[in-house]
């Protein structure tokens, strides 16, 4: 086998392009969402995917369709355009309205030159039917059995498959065999996709329950302390680099070890849960960017980038009036809440994030020996 001499069958050599196609995308997919992740940036995952992934298969489509524009077999890469869509339509589920498409449709005709052609307007029009079939269809997938799953996707992809292929034949004069064996061809694609991406989907969805496992305390569900340690090396780090401010907040619960003592650790844990509910609320309302891990028993941290400490003293005393005096039902008790508060700004002086870190612990120190109930913030 030589660059001009090829062996393997087309079909062969098709399954393995198609699955260096998705790989490929799964892969700089994850890089974005890593780079995101990694400069601490929140931004919805699902964002992410539609758009990513919408540009991705529009130059995939748009970038084969250029070796054959306007030819007598300008159909030939029909089924990798059409595993395209079937890919951000069923398996990204791309959140795209069908009344979007149009302009697409329009430039891709535009592009192949078959505006003028009606077979090619009743392939677009069908086009945009299954894309909307897959995203209706993937929308009740968990109403299905795994087996009712795969029947659905297979006869929508074999149905608007036919009619598609049946455009083509009409337009471009295939034969019979043609049309089959090309139709066949996209179901066999079809099926490996299917498989392809439920196992590179379900080893996806593994990475994030665990990453989130290791990151989340699951008692409050919101980020715990390893967390918390990767975000002030990184905040610390940024602020000295840019020049950017940053302030750090730290509360705990007052007389928590009493509450366990008196009405039990199931009572401590809804306390905790309703304390991490509130302040998260709170601090969302001000700016989303503002981030929560709860760091001990009833500790909780707070990191506010780009605020000083004025600004983040508004919002702690925001959390301050929302928490204190809350009365928490647990059985037939209404339990009393309030939090000691401690805060201060990342000083020049601070020689590491722990450095910073034990300046509020002082803080919130102070407070908690000056009568609880209080705000520090020096």
């Amino acid at each position: 086998m030589t660059w001009s001499h090829w062996e393997i069958t087309p079909f062969i050599t098709s399954v393995f392009f198609i699955l260096g196609v998705l790989t490929l995308f799964w892969v700089s997919q994850n890089w974005i969402i890593n780079f995101f992740n990694t400069h601490h940036w929140r931004v919805d995952q699902s964002l992410i995917t539609d758009w990513y992934g919408l540009i991705y298969m529009m130059l995939f489509v748009f970038g084969m369709q250029t070796a054959v524009v306007g030819q007598n077999d300008a159909w030939i890469f029909m089924n990798f355009q059409l595993i395209g869509l079937t890919f951000c339509g069923y398996f990204l589920n791309v959140r795209v309205r069908y009344y979007y498409l149009y302009p697409l449709v329009f430039i891709f005709m535009g592009f192949n030159h078959s505006l003028y052609y009606w077979e090619s307007w009743g392939h677009a029009v069908t086009l945009i039917l299954f894309f909307t079939a897959l995203g209706r269809l993937r929308k009740h997938v968990p109403l299905q059995t795994k087996q009712g799953q795969v029947t659905l996707y297979l006869v929508t992809c074999a149905g608007f498959g036919a009619v598609l292929w049946w455009f083509m034949k009409l337009k471009f004069n295939l034969s019979w065999a043609t049309y089959w064996q090309e139709w066949t061809y996209l179901l066999v694609f079809a099926s490996l996709l299917y498989i392809y991406a439920s196992m590179l989907s379900a080893n996806a969805h593994l990475k994030q329950n665990l990453v989130a496992f290791a990151n989340h305390d699951a008692l409050t569900k919101i980020e715990n302390f390893a967390a918390y340690k990767t975000a002030i090396n990184y905040q610390v780090t940024s602020s000295r680099k840019n020049g950017s401010q940053l302030t750090m907040l730290m509360f705990d619960i007052d007389h928590f070890k009493q509450v366990n003592d008196t009405y039990g650790h199931l009572a401590g844990d809804k306390i905790l849960q309703h304390v991490a509910q509130v302040a998260t609320i709170v601090f969302h309302a001000n700016n989303p960017q503002i981030s929560l891990y709860r760091t001990g028993g009833e500790e909780f941290n707070v990191i506010f980038p780009n605020y000083d400490l004025t600004e983040a003293l508004a919002v702690a005393e925001q959390l301050f009036a929302a928490i204190n005096h809350i009365a928490v039902p647990v059985n037939d008790h209404q339990i009393q809440l309030s939090i000691s508060i401690g805060l201060s700004e990342l000083a020049a002086d601070d020689q590491s994030p722990t450095a910073f870190y034990q300046r509020v612990d002082a803080n919130l120190y102070h407070s908690k020996k000056h009568g609880r109930m209080q705000i520090t913030a020096k």
